[in-house]
């Protein structure tokens, strides 16, 4: 591997790059989706009614964490990541190419499914690639992703700035057609500069008796596509009718009826010690408040995406120039990237002190900050509810104690799921984090459809129950930390 990157491995700046542009396609049609659904006909849009909007937006962004699981199966025990990550950025190109051109919803849901199979191929293995690059491991490695995390929040902070203007530009359908364009320069790029990789994620061809059994999951993957292009095909077709509410509702039940069994199994058929299974008490909790958060910090791309549009004044000063309502979301990966510094020099600071909050703390304190970001669309949407349009600093504000809550939440969970579960059982605990994110997705999606557009004076309302619910939620975890510290033994 010849050259570095910033002091480390040449294949580095090729996944940052990759990564950097799938999040920018990800975010990118994110901030533009709800709008454009909700648009009206007349508008170029589709004229679908928020609740049903909503509901789309928690499927999909919900679908697309669960891909990641499959997803990475394919990489591990079929292509390889390298082809896997290729593979992804093509559907993903694809399936925005599908959106900036589909005339029905049909054709526009196509091109979501598309891109959570691009996702979840794409997703999971570019960050496993990562690893590979360090066979050492150790302090480099935690080092490189630090710099690959913030190629992820460059590419989630400029996506919607771009497909939001975009679209003011050229039309509603525009911001997709960028989306696609600059996930296909990702594309190209991976291509391009794979050598630098130097093997890391390659596929390696089976040998022996493992011949046999890639045949047979070839056969199984081949079973399961048949299958769901079937049922794709029978619903493009109106055999087969969907209410995007009532499958929201219907998936919802189904991830966590998953979660309890998962669960029980772990639990009664895991082979666990004493010290196990007090561990997994804990894992529960901190399953529990990664969805519960994710429900209320998800709002970004939906109700706080409506309420941007409708009910905030984005018109800049005497210039006249208005701010795209999509661009609110680049303002989380923004601060992301300002404050997760200051957040990683804060829990050391605190750790000499021996005044680190525990992990059951944080996930407290990140649900109490996101319900206290709720607090201020209260009080915004009061403001609303009297007619008069407010101004941005109340999102702007939202945003910020939303990001606070994922500094304390995202990096410490991922990292606690590793550290508590037993080494055989690591792999499918990160499944069980991206299955919180996802049942969170949903959740966030069905309460979104509860605000309704005609009945403003509804709102205030919705969000205080958002804060009650949230913040007395975290003052319970807060006050369940320390026994439940207690069962995570030597773990810090």
């Amino acid at each position: 591997m010849s050259g570095t990157f910033l002091g480390h491995p040449r294949g580095l700046s090729t996944l940052f790059f990759t990564e950097m542009w799938e999040r920018f396609t990800f975010y990118g049609m994110r901030a533009i989706l709800v709008l454009f659904l909700v648009n009206a006909v007349a508008q170029g849009g589709f004229g679908i009614d928020d609740r049903t909007a909503t509901a789309i937006y928690g499927l999909y962004t919900a679908a697309a964490y669960l891909a990641a699981l499959p997803g990475g199966w394919i990489a591990d025990r079929l292509i390889g990541a390298q082809r896997a990550v290729l593979a992804g950025g093509v559907a993903i190109t694809l399936g925005n190419t599908l959106l900036a051109l589909s005339s029905t919803p049909h054709g526009f849901y196509l091109g979501l499914l598309v891109i959570v199979i691009g996702v979840g191929l794409l997703k999971p293995n570019v960050s496993a690639i990562v690893g590979g690059l360090y066979p050492e491991g150790g302090a480099r490695l935690d080092a490189g992703f630090t710099i690959f995390y913030m190629g992820i929040n460059l590419g989630a902070t400029i996506g919607p700035l771009v497909t939001g203007k975009a679209q003011d530009w050229f039309g509603p359908r525009a911001g997709f057609a960028a989306a696609a364009l600059f996930m296909a320069c990702g594309v190209l790029q991976f291509q391009l500069n794979r050598h630098r990789l130097a093997g890391a994620g390659a596929y390696a061809a089976p040998q022996g008796a493992e011949r046999i059994g890639a045949r047979r999951r070839w056969r199984i993957l081949g079973v399961c596509t048949a299958a769901a292009a079937l049922l794709v095909g029978a619903v493009h077709v109106g055999l087969v009718p969907v209410d995007p509410v009532g499958l929201a509702h219907a998936a919802t039940t189904l991830i966590l009826a998953m979660a309890v069994l998962y669960f029980v199994y772990y639990f009664l058929a895991g082979g666990l010690d004493r010290e196990e299974r007090r561990r997994g008490v804990v894992m529960v909790v901190l399953f529990l408040g990664c969805s519960l958060f994710f429900a209320g910090y998800e709002q970004a791309g939906s109700s706080m995406t409506l309420f941007a549009e409708r009910y905030t004044d984005r018109v800049v000063g005497a210039s006249g120039f208005v701010i795209p309502a999509g661009w609110f979301q680049s303002l989380n990966p923004a601060f992301i990237i300002l404050f997760a510094p200051m957040f990683a020099w804060l829990w050391v600071a605190l750790a000499r002190r021996h005044l680190n909050p525990s992990a059951p703390a944080k996930f407290a304190i990140a649900v109490m900050l996101m319900g206290s970001g709720f607090l201020l669309m209260a009080a915004a949407a009061s403001l609303a509810a009297k007619g008069a349009k407010v101004l941005p600093y109340w999102l702007t504000l939202t945003y910020l104690l939303h990001t606070f809550g994922e500094l304390c939440l995202s990096p410490v969970g991922l990292s606690y799921f590793t550290k508590l579960a037993p080494r055989r059982f690591v792999g499918q605990m990160m499944g069980m984090w991206f299955l919180a994110m996802s049942l969170g997705n949903l959740v966030a999606g069905l309460i979104a459809g509860e605000f309704d557009a005609r009945n403003v004076s509804a709102m205030p309302g919705q969000y205080l129950h958002i804060v009650y619910f949230s913040v007395g939620l975290g003052a319970a975890l807060l006050v369940l930390s320390r026994p439940v510290k207690r069962l995570m033994g030597d773990v810090e």
